[in-house]
């Protein structure tokens, strides 16, 4: 899951309600899915702009709206006007990347929801629903949708059964129940990183633990307001949202609450690998410092021995004389009494455990 600064579009001043594509839009053409159906038929098909005006739910039914793509405005645009969608709603859907939230209007609601799914990049994901309506903005083609499009194509479960709102809930579901197998990862890599640590605590792992931490973070901006959002589609009173279809959306608000608890405790274990790297370090600097010493310190008196016999000193001038420089074994009885005294010294350090 790569990092990518998102770039505003709106320039200081802009009118509100202005409707434009974002930076990283690009030029794809927009897609859009119908999917019209009641209890006992799904009318499936995919629709030019051009159909937009004429589009309506069946009767006693539901139409699901499927846009791909926000490269194009006059696309969503058209779309405010045939279900007199609100501009506010309508640029929120065009800001991107948006706030997880929820927005009440007179007679339609907007839901913004993070769509983060291993390797690819946070989506946003905007919902609109009105009388028997449901439309869903994404930004690029692949999403956790399919599950809710296989259930109506063959009529499973309850979904044809109930309202727009239900088929709201369905979609909210997936794009939260996309966030497991994220984390299941993310987690599965801590422990890994925990393990590198105890064998090798390399720089390179210290950038992984870097970056690991940012996509902990970037998982925790999307769901810490989704949950605040999820729960004012509770508390508040709207009459789209039948009584119902709550207890639905209290399981969704329940998942927020138990992704929260994954991304908090991943955190935390995240955040005590850097600590654990720091320490991995220093023990390891310690450990290079204590041989480093040691080495050092044998040194010392073998470098006075030779110090001693290297100074020039007339030997036989002198009244104190060194008779091993005039010995015929001076030599190597000088090299046995150093190797004797580093053998010493190094059995000195292994006894007190220095070593």
């Amino acid at each position: 899951m790569a990092r990518k600064r998102r770039k505003r579009y709106h320039p200081p001043g802009t009118q509100p309600g202005t409707l434009a594509a974002h930076d990283e839009a690009g030029d794809a053409p927009v897609r859009i899915t119908s999917f019209r159906y009641v209890a006992d038929r799904c009318e499936e098909r995919t629709v030019s702009p051009s159909e937009v005006p004429s589009l309506s739910p069946p009767e006693g039914g539901v139409l699901w709206l499927d846009v791909c793509g926000l490269s194009d405005p006059s696309v969503v645009q058209a779309i405010g006007d045939r279900f007199r969608i609100h501009s506010l709603a309508l640029e929120d859907v065009l800001n991107v990347p948006q706030r997880p939230k929820v927005e009440w209007y007179d007679d339609h609601l907007l839901v913004v929801l993070r769509e983060i799914r291993y390797p690819e990049l946070p989506e946003q994901m905007a919902f609109l629903l009105a009388d028997r309506v449901v439309v869903s903005f994404q930004e690029r083609p692949g999403d956790a949708f399919e599950p809710v499009r296989e259930r109506l194509r063959q009529g499973k479960g309850r979904i044809r059964a109930e309202g727009a709102d239900f088929l709201l809930y369905s979609l909210c579901d997936s794009v939260l129940d996309a966030f497991f197998p994220t984390l299941e990862r993310l987690g599965d890599e801590v422990e890994e990183m925990e393990e590198r640590l105890l064998v090798s605590p390399v720089p390179e792992t210290f950038v992984a633990i870097r970056r690991l931490k940012r996509e902990l973070l970037a998982v925790r901006h999307a769901v810490w307001p989704a949950r605040d959002a999820l729960n004012l589609l509770l508390i508040e009173e709207h009459a789209l949202i039948r009584p119902g279809t709550k207890v639905f959306f209290r399981d969704c608000y329940d998942h927020t609450i138990q992704l929260m608890d994954m991304v908090e405790t991943f955190r935390e274990m995240a955040s005590g690998l850097v600590d654990e790297y720091m320490s991995a370090v220093s023990n390891r600097m310690n450990e290079i410092m204590k041989v480093l010493t040691v080495m050092a310190t044998i040194f010392i008196p073998l470098t006075f021995i030779v110090g001693v016999y290297g100074m020039n000193f007339d030997t036989k001038a002198s009244p104190y004389n060194m008779p091993e420089l005039t010995w015929a074994y001076g030599y190597p009885a000088l090299l046995l009494l150093m190797a004797a005294v580093a053998g010493g010294m190094l059995y000195y350090f292994r006894r007190k455990r220095w070593i």
